[in-house]
Formats: structure tokens, C-alpha cells, sequence
């Protein structure tokens, strides 16, 4: 795989495999990574995993640790403990696996008492996190039996599932679905092994598409078209609703910033860019109201709570709503900074310091929790802001 981003998550995600005997080597400044394939089967017996504060590594190892004979115990930072799990675990379950929360509270840690995973029908409910239904499917071609997946009420963060099923196919596992409600999966199905390129990270690029809005500047971030997998693509709709210019080129996409103003928006789709999306509309000209996205307050924060009272230090009125915010503007840059708190959340840190591109003195704590998915983010952001002799 080529276009890997050493992160801590991504090392993580490396060292749980390692632990399960899976190998992986990592080369070129850990962008490419070469991965050895196990058959479906995992050669690893009982295993203690550490994930952090990864919840894509524990949703999905913990699907995957169903594969494997033996005990597996996956754990994490405090924070960890308070994001649920239940749904997943649910849906395992009914597809013979043995798992449970050890403390009896849905969330991690968790324990995997592995004998394969059979398969069958299974319900799961989709309204906390599209990624138990991605584990779901990453690990059941490797079950025993064909599996019909059903998923119950809403199913947050669309995008990341078709995108698990884009992936899954390019590997050589076919999934069948209806309408996002049912997934239907041949089992057993062997991976195929390949050369694979990895998208530059939308998500990511949003900080870049959000600093030329924020200060009228223009942008173009290449190697994103609006063919990539990844929904965050469509934080430039959004942006251009509220007054940028969008110009989409062969090899990238370029924002140039304009006059902002406020928009109503279902931010369902793309979540992650919620607080992207909030510092930019501090600075537009009427209010701002995200919606669709109250899954958001079980990521690595509260992202709806605490962004709030982040907001609120740079003087703006936000109002806290039961599936997203509304956010006056500020009306004014002459102010000095306030200092912003992360809660160990990358992207706030990443996020809430684009408004110090216009306001002086913003200082972040804990800038050092970007490591998370982007370590050289600050390092970035400063060579689009400074000139070169400057940096």
C-alpha cells in the first residue's frame, strides 16, 4: 500500500496486528507498507491490544479478532472507556462470535473469546458509528457461512460505508446491498492481494480548504478530485455555499475564499469536518446551523459540547442543539486570542487554530494531539502562511 501516513493512530493500528502475528513492514518514512496476508484466519492465539485512543482500530480489530482461536482483550485511554461499543458487539454476537464489554457498560474494554465468526443474519443498528457495520463487513467473507447484514433506523456517515465496500471489492470480496439497508456476503471469501493506493486524507485537506476561506485566499490541494471515495470531498459544497469559488482541476481542487455567508447544513455525511466548518463560520456575515450529526458527541470528545465552549471564547454566540449547533459570527477580529483547550482531540487542535489566521495571539493547548492522524499538521499550515525565508 503506497500513501500510508505515519500517525500515531496508524501505528496503532500497526502494532494490534503485529501483536496478532499478522506482519507488517513499513517503508519509506512509513508511507508505503507491505502486509502478509493470514488467509482469514488469524495465527495468533490469546492477545492483549492497546489501541489508544483509535476507534477505527477497535472497531475493527475487534470484528477481525472474532477470526482467530483463543482470547483477545482490546483496551484503551480513558476516553476510550466512554465511547460505545454495544452496537458492534451486538452484531457479532448474532453471527456466533463471543464478545462482551468487560466492565458491562458497552463500552471498551472488550473481550474476544475467538472461535470464528459463523455467520447468519444479523441485525445492527447504524445511528452511533458507520464503522461497526464497516467491521461487520471487513471481517464476515472470512466467516463460515454466507451472512445477511440488516441495519436499523438511520445509518450515520454514509460515505465511510460505501467506501468500505469500494475497498472490499478492489481486494476481490463482492458484497451485495440494498439501498445501504441490507448487505448480502458470500462466505467464505479469500482477500486477493494487490498493490494499493491510498487517497491523500479529505478529511485532512478540509483545515487547507477552510484557511483560504477564512482568509480570502486561495488553496489547491492536489491529488483530491471529486471521484475520491472519501465523502469529506463535499466540505467544498459546503464551502461554496457560504461564497467561495470551487474550481475543480485534473489534478486537485482549489478554494478561493470570497465574502462568507452563514448556511443551513446536514452534516450527516461528513462529520469529521464539523468543526472545520465551524471556524469558518465564525467569520462569515449570518448565522451557521450544522445539523445531522449527533453521533459526533462519542468521538474523541464531546464535539458538539465542548467545540461550543471552545466557540464561545472567541466570542460567539453558539447555541448547542440536539443534532449539531448554530453559530453566530463574530463580527470582529480586533480582539486578542483566547487560549483553546483540545481535549486530547486532533481535530480540534487542528480546527480551532484557523481562526488565528485573522485573530492574533490564539494559542492551542496540547497542539502535540494532532500526532494522532496528522503529526506534521502545524508544519504544514505554516508553509502555506509564511513565505519561505520566514519559516
Amino acid at each position: 500500500m503506497r500513501g500510508a501516513l505515519d500517525s500515531e493512530d496508524t501505528r496503532v493500528m500497526i502494532e494490534a496486528l503485529h501483536r496478532l502475528a499478522i506482519q507488517v513492514e513499513a517503508e519509506e518514512a512509513g508511507q508505503t507498507l507491505s502486509v502478509q496476508g493470514c488467509g482469514g484466519k488469524l495465527p495468533t492465539g490469546s492477545a492483549e491490544l492497546f489501541v489508544g485512543n483509535s476507534g477505527t482500530t477497535i472497531r475493527f480489530l475487534t470484528a477481525v479478532a472474532t477470526l482467530g482461536r483463543g482470547r483477545i482483550r482490546l483496551d484503551g485511554v480513558e476516553r476510550m472507556r466512554q465511547r460505545p461499543i454495544g452496537d458492534l458487539l451486538a452484531g457479532l454476537n448474532q453471527l456466533g462470535a463471543e464478545t462482551r464489554s468487560e466492565l458491562d457498560s458497552n463500552c471498551p474494554p472488550v473481550i474476544v473469546d475467538a472461535h470464528g465468526l459463523r455467520g447468519g443474519t444479523a441485525r445492527i443498528r447504524g445511528a452511533v458509528s458507520s464503522q461497526f457495520l464497516s467491521g461487520l463487513l471487513l471481517a464476515i467473507p472470512c466467516g463460515a457461512e454466507d451472512t445477511v447484514l440488516n441495519v436499523e433506523g438511520p445509518l450515520v456517515s454514509v460515505p465511510y460505508v460505501e467506501m468500505t465496500v469500494a475497498v472490499m471489492e478492489s481486494f476481490g470480496v463482492h458484497v451485495d446491498r440494498d439501498n445501504l439497508d441490507t448487505f448480502r456476503i458470500a462466505a467464505p471469501q479469500l482477500y486477493r492481494g494487490r498493490e494499493y493506493e491510498i487517497e491523500p486524507d479529505a478529511s485532512a485537506a478540509s483545515y487547507f480548504w477552510a484557511a483560504a476561506a477564512i482568509t480570502g485566499g486561495e488553496v489547491t490541494v492536489t491529488g483530491l478530485t471529486r471521484d475520491a471515495l472519501q465523502g469529506d470531498i463535499g466540505f467544498c459544497d459546503c464551502l461554496q455555499q457560504m461564497g467561495c469559488d470551487i474550481y475543480e482541476e485534473p489534478h486537485g481542487i482549489t478554494v478561493r475564499g470570497g465574502s462568507l455567508r452563514g448556511i443551513t447544513t446536514d452534516m450527516n455525511a461528513i462529520s469529521d469536518t464539523v468543526q472545520t466548518l465551524a471556524a469558518v463560520a465564525l467569520f462569515a456575515d449570518s448565522p451557521t446551523t450544522i445539523t445531522g450529526v449527533a453521533h459526533i458527541r462519542h468521538k474523541e470528545t464531546d464535539r458538539i459540547g465542548d467545540l461550543a465552549r471552545e466557540l464561545r471564547k472567541f466570542g460567539a454566540s453558539v447555541v448547542e442543539l440536539d443534532d449539531g449547533l448554530r453559530i453566530e459570527p463574530i463580527g470582529t477580529t480586533e480582539m486578542r486570542g483566547p487560549t483553546i483547550d483540545t481535549y486530547d482531540d486532533h481535530r480540534m487542535a487542528m480546527s480551532l487554530a484557523l481562526p488565528g489566521l485573522r485573530i492574533p495571539d490564539v494559542v492551542i493547548n496540547d497542539p502535540g494531539c494532532t500526532a494522532k492522524t496528522y503529526p506534521g499538521y502545524f508544519a504544514d499550515l505554516t508553509t502555506l502562511t509564511c513565505p519561505p525565508d520566514d519559516r
